[in-house]
């Protein structure tokens, strides 16, 4: 269906030049239809969907948690990613074990579906480690600061895919899918527009993910571009589609549809999920300062998580017992969380020059030894 969800305040488009957006769920919890995507949602059984409303209640909470430590001291920084729990769960329960996730720093969600621990991810911005996990055990990425640099990873990454041959055999089991995931901000950026040149020109087995909250810090999205971003890709030969990103069920079922696509040998995609950060775009920023109230209560009442709460009330044999339980799991994973956070053990300072290169570099032993020698001066000098 074309749903009535506007762009936002200030947008430079009316509602008639908005592109189609896909939706399944509405707000107020009902199923709506979709067309062509119905029939992977078909596929959900009630308890897929109460695994999703689980999934989402504890990414919340494992954020919130991320969110709270780094305001008491125990985080240098905290990515949240309130508002955005639908997208990432949709996309990472849609994907297939030997795809590879290429994340920002802000996928919490698709790092909890990929078996990430959540004490992993804040043992990174905590300082502890450099990545946190083996990206080849996890099949995703480590997290990227730098904005838009992951697109060219992903896609490099297919190109390779595709020159192994892992790709349109008609194997599920080993056509492999490279997912580019990247902020509605990062559009703006160069590297961006390469990865979708060079996976439009070589037929890349990549999905381009762009999860549109909104805001790019403090400039929306209408300031950053004069056209949709599902049609950012358009020109380079890289169709796209805009899905409700609050909507888990349509969130998954394009998802599957497009990476099914992609997986097929049909070419790059790119979905663009159309959510809402609804807190900071990080610990160190105050949307105060550039959002209004009355803004933040319009997506407050799209909240992906309430959404799919009332339709299980309304549509499934769903307990207020299951929702009891999931509620006291994510307290169990809180306290856990924090237990383990504040009682990791600070990293010998000699870890920084361990994994820089693949192999052993003559410039890292040198600093290494620098360094070395600059800690055991202060032991002299206590000695002395």
């Amino acid at each position: 269906m074309t749903s009535n969800i506007s762009v936002g305040t200030g947008a430079a488009h009316s509602q008639s030049s908005e592109p189609r957006m896909i939706q399944m769920l509405a707000e107020d919890g009902n199923r709506v239809e979709s067309g062509e995507y119905d029939s992977f949602a078909a596929e959900l059984t009630d308890e897929d969907l109460r695994g999703f409303y689980r999934d989402m209640v504890l990414v919340r909470r494992i954020d919130a948690e991320g969110a709270a430590l780094q305001r008491q001291g125990q985080l240098g920084l905290w990515a949240p990613l309130f508002g955005q729990e639908a997208a990432q769960i949709g996309m990472g329960r849609a994907a297939r074990p030997q795809d590879f996730v290429f994340p920002t720093y802000r996928e919490h969600g698709l790092a909890y579906t990929r078996g990430v621990e959540p004490e992993t991810l804040l043992s990174i911005f905590r300082g502890q480690n450099h990545g946190g996990w083996d990206p080849q055990e996890h099949r995703f990425h480590t997290y990227t600061i730098v904005i838009g640099s992951q697109a060219l990873h992903a896609t490099g990454y297919a190109m390779g895919i595709s020159m192994d041959g892992d790709v349109g055999t008609g194997d599920i089991d080993r056509d492999t899918v490279s997912i580019a995931c990247f902020g509605d901000g990062a559009t703006s950026q160069g590297d961006v527009s390469e990865a979708l040149t060079f996976a439009g020109a070589f037929h890349a087995p990549v999905l381009f993910f762009c999860q549109n909250n909104q805001w790019a810090i403090s400039e929306p999205t209408h300031v950053q571009t004069a056209a949709p971003l599902c049609k950012r890709g358009e020109g380079f030969g890289v169709p796209g589609i805009r899905v409700d990103g609050n909507d888990i069920i349509a969130m998954y079922s394009v998802a599957r549809a497009s990476l099914d696509s992609v997986r097929a040998g049909h070419g790059p995609m790119l979905i663009e999920a159309f959510t809402y950060r609804r807190g900071a775009h990080t610990t160190a920023d105050d949307p105060t300062k550039y959002r209004d109230k009355a803004e933040e209560e319009i997506w407050e009442d799209r909240d992906p998580i309430t959404r799919l709460k009332a339709y299980l009330d309304k549509h499934t044999e769903t307990s207020d017992e299951f929702f009891a339980e999931v509620d006291a799991e994510a307290d169990t994973l809180a306290a856990r969380i924090r237990h383990n956070c504040m009682t990791m053990e600070n990293p010998d300072g000699v870890e920084m020059f361990a994994h820089v290169t693949a192999e052993p570099h003559s410039l890292v032993d040198e600093e290494r030894a620098e360094f070395l020698a600059y800690q055991a001066s202060f032991a002299d000098a206590g000695e002395a």
